[in-house]
């Protein structure tokens, strides 16, 4: 039974990563080719509502499905050529910032109240972790050097610390209903 669970749980969150597409990105004039999007909030929720593997298979089936074409990415974008694109360090990071949050969240919800634990767990793995892939994506596909490339990304920083605070606040209401310790 805990193997349909894990499925159904996989899927749902594939799913809210790929509605939260819908909302429209918006669009930086000193950043083409990485928009603001909300898609992270759903991979923040992924690492604080899912176990440690199945936040990342959440997160790598949902990007296996933008490599094969679907048009899943905030603006309808999909296929191989956004996995060389400026975002495309943002996109890998998402894998490593879910596991990230899902390790973290796990260990600090046991010294924490859940909605702390997942604050940190989401600034940590949601803005940490994928900016630090993001950042690394911009220097190696632009001419961007680090330093450019990590000011860049700060205009990112305020609508992410809001997600944390949204993931952190949805999360305190349903971990209950995900815990899979």
């Amino acid at each position: 039974m805990n193997k349909y669970l894990d499925q159904v749980q996989i899927a749902s969150h594939v799913a809210i990563i790929s509605v939260l597409g819908l909302i429209p990105k918006i669009d930086l004039p000193f950043l083409p080719g990485v928009p603001i999007t909300a898609q992270t909030l759903g991979v923040m929720l992924s690492g604080t509502l899912l176990s440690y593997r199945n936040s990342i298979y959440s997160v790598g089936i949902f990007l296996m499905l933008v490599l094969i074409g679907a048009p899943l990415l905030s603006g309808g974008r999909g296929g191989i050529s956004v996995f060389f694109a400026p975002s495309a360090g943002y996109l890998f990071g998402w894998i490593i910032g879910a596991g990230t949050i899902s390790i973290i969240f796990a260990v600090l919800k046991n010294h924490l109240k859940i909605y702390l634990a997942s604050v940190f767990a989401c600034f940590i793995g949601g803005i940490i972790t994928i900016h630090a892939c993001g950042i690394i994506g911009l220097v190696l596909i632009t001419e961007l050097n680090f330093l450019q490339a990590s000011y860049l990304t700060l205009a990112f920083i305020p609508g992410d610390i809001i997600k944390c605070f949204l993931a952190a606040f949805i999360t305190s209401k349903l971990n209950h209903k995900f815990s899979t310790d």
